[in-house]
C-alpha cells in the first residue's frame, strides 16, 4: 500500500500541505505531531520534524516503525553552494552526505559513515524524476535542478565553509536534515527524495527579504509535493 510521509523540518514547511489535506487523526510521538490522511486522496503522513539531524532521523523511524509509510519525501529550505543556483530555485536531491561526520583518521573518506561501506545516500531515480516533471508543471517559472544535498548540524553562513563543503563535497546545497532523512530512509529500505528550495546565492552576492522568500517557498514547493504523490500511487 502506498503511504507518503512527508517531512518538513519548520512549520511553514508543512503548514500548507496540513490545511489542503484530509486529516484522519493525529499522533504525537517524541514531540512530534504526525498528521495523517489523505491529500488529493493519496494516502499521507506529514509532520514538522523540527531542526538537525537528531529530528530528522527519529521523525523517519517513526514514520517506518508507526505509520509504515512506502515513501518519504523531505521538503524544506537550503543554502546554496552551487554558483548555477539562484534564490527560489528548487534542487532535488541525486544523493545526500553528512558533512559533519569525520572519521578521517580511521580511513574513511570525510562524510562517510563508518562501516557502510559508501558515502552518499542516493535518492529514488523515480520519486527524483516525478519531482522534477511536478515543478516544471506547477511551477513553470521556478527552475529545477538535480543536486548533492549536504547536511550538518551547523548553520552555514560563511564564505570560508561554504568553499570548504564546495571542495571536499561537490556540494550544490547545504541545510540541516536531509542526509538524516536519506540515511533513516536508506537502513529502512524506503526511497526518497529532499526537496529544497533555494534562500541565498553561493557567493552571498543577491539578498531577498527572507520572509517573502520563505512563504513564496513554501508554496511553490507545497504544489510540487501535492503534483508528484499522484504518481506514487500503483
Amino acid at each position: 500500500m502506498t503511504k507518503i510521509g512527508i517531512i518538513g523540518a519548520m512549520e511553514l514547511e508543512v503548514e500548507q500541505l496540513k490545511k489542503e489535506m484530509a486529516v484522519k487523526s493525529v499522533v504525537t510521538k517524541a514531540g512530534m505531531d504526525f498528521f495523517e490522511g489523505t491529500l488529493d486522496d493519496v494516502p499521507v503522513v506529514v509532520v514538522r520534524s523540527g531542526i538537525g539531524k537528531v529530528n530528522a532521523a527519529l521523525c523517519v523511524q517513526i514514520l517506518a516503525d508507526v505509520f509504515q509509510v512506502s515513501h518519504v519525501i523531505n521538503t524544506g529550505v537550503a543554502g546554496s553552494l552551487n554558483a548555477k543556483l539562484d534564490i527560489g530555485d528548487i534542487l532535488i536531491s541525486r544523493d545526500a552526505l553528512h558533512h559533519d561526520m569525520d572519521t578521517t583518521i580511521f580511513g574513511y573518506q570525510p562524510g562517510e559513515v563508518p562501516q557502510m561501506g559508501f558515502r552518499e545516500f542516493r535518492a529514488d531515480e523515480r520519486m527524483m524524476e516525478l519531482a522534477r516533471e511536478a515543478c516544471e508543471k506547477v511551477n513553470p517559472d521556478i527552475r529545477v535542478m538535480f543536486g548533492r544535498v549536504v547536511s550538518g548540524d551547523q548553520f552555514i553562513s560563511s564564505k570560508e565553509v561554504k568553499e570548504r563543503l564546495i571542495a571536499l563535497f561537490q556540494g550544490d546545497c547545504a541545510e540541516m536534515e536531509g542526509a538524516s532523512v536519506a540515511h533513516g530512509a536508506y537502513l529502512n529500505s524506503l526511497p526518497f527524495v529532499i526537496i529544497r528550495a533555494i534562500s541565498d546565492k553561493a557567493d552571498d552576492s543577491a539578498e531577498m527579504d527572507y520572509p517573502t522568500f520563505e512563504a513564496a517557498a513554501a508554496k511553490h514547493s507545497a504544489a510540487l509535493v501535492k503534483e508528484m504523490i499522484k504518481g506514487l500511487l500503483p
